[in-house]
């Protein structure tokens, strides 16, 4: 008994540093690898993003140019739909007002960096595109509800509040490569803050956090569920042309200088000669 007693701290052990040593690998190791096959080009929309972000922010420091940031990127709740979803793109590279823009970018690099070398520039847009639309739609159906919906609902006036930032980006990408890359540590870390920051602090931008961690995760449970030949078409053209039938592709192509076998005695080479010895 003392034994097994002893034992079960090991293993528990053990399991936890095999834990924490396949996350290290799947979230460090193998983009840092691939970082340096690519160089400079596996860091553009880390580059882009904390580029667009300063800005946004230096311009918003003259009253006029603060002007034509929230004509472009601002987004509220009581803006028209189209008007919000023409701007959310750009609402992405604008900086909060109530948050310290310098603490962020750190965030916002490491975000952008990690997901574009681990999930590839196209899925790393569409995941923070996704997750910043979940959080500003699902705002607007909160508001929408009203103040008295079983908690669901805000007040009319968080309408008024702008809601830009790439903040519901980065913890949707965190959430979105956390999931995919079996990381229950970072999956733990953004989830759990994000809960302490909705408690701690019960605004709008705490609620789109939440909305932005359960889109990230639907859209990671997703991602191995696609059909075969939506993964990669080269694939499935490989399989057809290997496994097809002789005379195409590159079996046809193997054997076209190879000298034809002399057909065996009493057995007729070609299916002419098979009908004409039925016939006989």
């Amino acid at each position: 008994m003392r034994h097994r007693a002893l034992g079960l701290p090991a293993r528990a052990a053990a399991f936890v540093l095999r834990t924490l040593r396949d996350e290290v690998h799947n979230i460090v190791v193998d983009p840092v690898r691939r970082l340096r096959r690519r160089g400079p080009a596996g860091l553009l929309l880390a580059g882009v993003a904390v580029g667009g972000v300063i800005f946004f922010h230096a311009l918003a420091q003259r009253p006029a140019g603060a002007d034509l940031v929230r004509a472009v990127g601002g987004v509220q709740g009581d803006l028209p739909l189209w008007l919000a979803l023409l701007r959310t793109p750009v609402s992405l590279y604008v900086p909060a007002l109530d948050l310290p823009v310098w603490a962020g970018i750190t965030q916002l690099f490491l975000a952008f960096a990690l997901a574009e070398n681990s999930l590839g520039r196209a899925r790393t847009l569409a995941v923070a595109y996704a997750t910043t639309l979940a959080g500003t739609l699902t705002a607007r159906l909160m508001i929408m509800a009203g103040p008295d919906r079983w908690g669901f609902g805000l007040p009319p006036e968080a309408g008024q509040v702008l809601d830009t930032g790439p903040s519901a980006a980065v913890v949707g990408l965190f959430t979105y490569i956390s999931v995919v890359r079996r990381a229950p540590v970072v999956f733990t870390l953004t989830g759990g803050s994000m809960v302490w920051e909705s408690i701690a602090r019960p605004n709008l931008a705490g609620r789109e956090h939440l909305v932005a961690v359960a889109a990230a995760i639907l859209l990671g449970l997703l991602h191995d569920r696609r059909p075969a030949r939506l993964r990669d078409p080269r694939r499935l053209l490989r399989r057809r042309t290997r496994s097809g039938p002789a005379g195409t592709g590159v079996a046809a192509a193997r054997n076209a200088g190879a000298p034809a076998a002399p057909p065996a005695a009493g057995i007729p080479s070609s299916g002419a000669d098979a009908r004409v010895n039925l016939d006989i």
